[in-house]
């Protein structure tokens, strides 16, 4: 059972060891780009194990979400805008459990799946105690979208950058926060910014000011996709912090069969097989999708014996799918998670 200290004060416990989740590593190794991170001052008693490094927040269309981790732990609270209705602590922060369990899929049991893994490749039992900790988020389907439109030829600095800016552009802020009360010094008030809805990204003069703010080509991608999600499935919300339309649609594709669910996700502009798969893994339940890049194919090559492409081969849409079903052949019907972890490999 884990323990109050100064640093969890006003949070509330969900008792998770580190081996169900690595805040540290799922929340900034590139699945997830709204996430501010704060870094702990420790009073002089000196950083340890049960003492928590960061606070991670990110904000949802009412509320803005607060954890921390311990060993034993995550730490969570949230806060909602002065305008809300008045709404019940206990009531507040249920809510607030629920989304971080779907969020983070803990449903799922990752320490059993690690040695599932493990049992049947020797190449995962070889390094799953270096990477642990490590599961697939469930993320909102039309932000993980645009997120991985904007991931095409980029980095995670820029991406973040990128996804950012659309809320901080296109979507009034929520709430502004100080940054913890036991944060380093230095740090500033935040403004917290939900993601924005399809039918405000559709609007054509969002590809030119998206241009202006660096996105390059993938201004018009996102622009032209919010607008063929409106056209073809409904535009603004009418109540208060509900999904519109089109955004419903894409919660639809979970459950459609995963064949199917590309084949809708590639209609839309900007987006081919592995930033469909990525949405595909990444926000619609389809566990078993290995989205191939150059190097998940170096890492099939040299690990699982693939056979066939040259040391530096096209990604043809061919040995997409021989790279995709290798790995699924040896992980099984969470290969796309035990992906996460052999990336490093």
């Amino acid at each position: 059972m884990a323990s109050t200290t100064p640093f969890t004060i006003g949070f509330r416990m969900l008792p998770l060891p580190l081996a169900q989740l690595s805040l540290a590593t799922v929340l900034q190794c590139g699945q997830s780009f709204r996430w501010s991170v704060f870094p702990l001052a420790t009073d002089g008693v000196g950083a340890g194990p049960d003492v928590p490094s960061n606070e991670y927040r990110f904000c949802l269309q009412d509320r803005v979400v607060c954890l921390r981790q311990t060993p034993d732990a995550v730490w969570y609270r949230s806060v909602l805008p002065p305008s809300s209705l008045p709404l019940d602590e206990d009531m507040q922060e249920a809510q607030t459990l629920a989304w971080i369990q779907d969020y983070f899929q803990l449903e799922v049991d990752l320490p059993k799946l690690y040695d599932e893994w493990s049992t049947r490749d020797p190449v995962f039992n070889s390094l799953r105690h270096r990477f642990s900790g490590i599961r697939i988020l469930r993320q909102d389907p039309f932000e993980c979208l645009l997120s991985f439109i904007c991931s095409s030829n980029n980095n995670i600095k820029r991406i973040t950058k990128m996804v950012r800016s659309l809320g901080t552009e296109y979507s009034p802020a929520l709430l502004s926060l100080p940054p913890p009360e036991d944060a380093v010094e230095g740090l500033e008030v935040e403004n917290y910014h939900p993601f924005p809805a399809p039918s405000v990204l559709a609007a054509p003069e969002v590809a030119t000011n998206l241009r202006r703010l660096g996105f390059g080509y993938r201004a018009d991608f996102i622009q032209k996709t919010a607008k063929m999600l409106v056209d073809s499935h409904g535009g603004p919300k009418d109540t208060l912090h509900r999904p519109e339309p089109a955004e419903e649609w894409l919660h639809t594709l979970r459950q459609m069969a995963t064949e199917e669910a590309r084949a809708e996700l590639v209609k839309l502009m900007g987006v081919g097989r592995k930033v469909a798969d990525c949405v595909l893994l990444m926000s619609l339940d389809k566990r078993e999708v290995v989205p191939v890049d150059t190097h998940v194919h170096d890492i099939a090559k040299k690990h699982y014996g693939l056979s066939g492409g040259k040391a530096k081969a096209n990604m043809t849409p061919q040995l997409y799918d021989m790279v995709n079903s290798k790995l699924a052949g040896v992980w099984g019907a969470y290969a796309g998670w035990a992906h996460s972890v052999s990336r490093p490999a």
